[in-house]
């Protein structure tokens, strides 16, 4: 059983909410680490006086929410839940909401939209290696088009961002600038250059950061806008993911027990998990039954990065191995077989050698099946 519980509130907003809590859920779920419901409140314009969720019955609050204002007593309560040491994440749009709570945009640093501008605080930007607070008149919140962009780190200390890239590439989002705020208590994570020519500040726009109010920690992302029913590539991006996840451990518990994957992006490289977690190996063995050349290559990146992760696991290992001979001899692509004889050159052992054989026997095999043959023989041989 999952050690922590997460509640998630959402049920107004002026992005895709009915998408994005659902698969906020998912990872969350997929962590291990959390077991997560879902609070909706009343529809836009309804009654808010019932809506009144039990933040103390919980480990963590999700904010997908933006909408009409709570109660007095929710409001109240939701504060001295966080002031009390209850951990929560702020996810993207949740800062457009309630400009009007001073506790609220305490809680999360910065905030954009909703009428914002300086009288709500300063822009937060990382200028010359240090956070710089500007409190230049103007709006508060803007993005422009939706565009891949890169996230630097800025606290590589931090729980949530050691052992991560110094910069990686995140899949098509809207990179919230111009944000506004209290911003105290806040420590920027990271950030994200906005681009001019992509309608952005032509500054480094803060993406990842931590507020601590009273005994409360708050993990606030920017990142991870949900489009429609189609696909999402921003909430799919392994960096959105594991950030959230890393940051929704450390608002809980104050530490970051989860290791990072594998196939975390890099400077110049996306990756997505389209499930918003790993593929097994059966569901990448059987993305694998018909590659042909042309095709995309991530289902093979996604192998090689599964058996690197299994690499110092001797029973993962040898049970990865029986997959791959299996897939061998199955009707499964000839290309794809290739590869995977590649791939058992490096690992594999004896016990995939008679397969092998049989393979080095159809032409189509053949190099590559007498490639693993031999360099697997000589593994052994030395």
């Amino acid at each position: 059983n999952a050690p922590y519980k997460a509640l998630i509130i959402t049920g107004q907003n002026n992005h895709n909410w009915q998408s994005s809590s659902p698969i906020l859920k998912q990872i969350l779920e997929n962590s291990g680490l959390f077991t997560a419901d879902i609070a909706q409140s009343p529809a836009q314009g309804e009654d808010m006086s019932d809506f009144s969720p039990a933040f103390a019955d919980y480990h963590l609050v999700v904010l997908d929410y933006n909408g009409d204002e709570w109660s007095a007593e929710t409001c109240t309560a939701f504060e001295e839940y966080v002031s009390g040491g209850g951990g929560v994440v702020v996810y993207h749009a949740a800062d457009n909401a309630f400009r009007n709570w001073k506790e609220y945009n305490e809680m999360i640093g910065l905030g954009g939209w909703g009428d914002r501008n300086e009288a709500d605080g300063p822009y937060v930007r990382w200028r010359d290696g240090e956070i710089v607070k500007d409190s230049t008149r103007g709006r508060g919140g803007s993005h422009g088009a939706q565009h891949a962009f890169r996230v630097t780190t800025r606290e590589p200390e931090h729980p949530i961002m050691k052992g991560l890239p110094e910069a990686w590439l995140h899949a098509q989002d809207e990179l919230y600038s111009e944000l506004r705020g209290p911003a105290e208590n806040l420590t920027v994570l990271a950030t994200a250059w906005a681009d001019s020519a992509k309608g952005g500040t032509a500054e480094h726009e803060p993406v990842l950061m931590t507020i601590q109010y009273g005994q409360g920690r708050i993990f606030h992302t920017v990142l991870g806008h949900a489009l429609g029913d189609s696909a999402h590539p921003a909430m799919e991006c392994v960096g959105f993911i594991v950030t959230l996840q890393r940051g929704a451990e450390w608002a809980a518990t104050g530490e970051v027990t989860q290791e990072i994957p594998v196939d975390f992006p890099q400077f110049n490289t996306e990756s997505k998990w389209p499930k918003f977690r790993p593929l097994t190996l059966d569901e990448l063995l059987a993305n694998l039954q018909h590659y042909q050349p042309g095709d995309s290559r991530s289902d093979l990146q996604d192998l090689t990065n599964h058996l690197r992760a299994a690499a110092a696991d001797a029973e993962q290992l040898a049970s990865v191995e029986k997959q791959l001979i299996r897939f061998l001899k199955s009707s499964g692509s000839v290309d794809a077989k290739n590869y995977i004889c590649k791939e058992l050159s490096l690992f594999g052992t004896e016990a995939a050698l008679p397969t092998l054989k049989k393979l080095e026997k159809s032409e189509a095999t053949q190099a590559m099946a007498r490639f693993a043959i031999e360099r697997i023989s000589d593994n052994y041989s030395n």
